[in-house]
């Protein structure tokens, strides 16, 4: 079980994507999870490091357990999130699942080499994204440990 849950405390997950439908998906998805957990969505590489470094309106928001982050992001892509965030002591253990369109191999091997903690190619047929999300949700809120918060 994970510890997060056994304490009561929601998992919180950050969701960064631009798309609305894939974000409603993802978030229906993660809403229906045996695993507590709150998701906070922004649409841009911007937003994400602002939500993450706790700027602006994100001054009081959770330190997430989990990022969902696509690549293909407006002002900020999701390369440059994810090299920004494994490059601050206060970010670099918070894993990070890509989940993009991209199937691209040097989009793969970038964001591996950025230290992703895994790389997922959405699906364009509703059921199979929906499917995708729940096997992350199997994977991450069940199985992992995540790291304790703020460590």
């Amino acid at each position: 079980m994970n510890d997060t849950l056994k304490y009561g405390n929601p998992i919180e997950i950050l969701l960064v994507e631009d798309n609305p439908g894939d974000a409603r998906l993802a978030q229906e998805a993660l809403k229906d999870s045996k695993i507590l957990n709150n998701v906070n969505v922004v649409d841009d590489g911007v937003e994400a490091m602002a939500f993450l470094h706790r700027q602006g309106p994100y001054a009081k928001s959770p330190r997430p357990d989990l990022v969902l982050l696509d690549l293909n992001l407006p002002k900020k892509d999701g390369r440059e999130v994810l090299a920004e965030m494994k490059a601050a002591d206060e970010l670099k253990r918070i894993p990070v699942v890509v989940l993009t369109t991209s199937k691209a191999e040097e989009d793969i091997a970038k964001s591996y080499d950025l230290h992703a903690n895994c790389y997922i190619t959405k699906p364009i047929d509703l059921e199979q994204f929906m499917k995708v999300v729940k096997s992350i949700e199997d994977f991450w809120l069940t199985v992992v440990r995540l790291p304790p918060r703020g460590a």
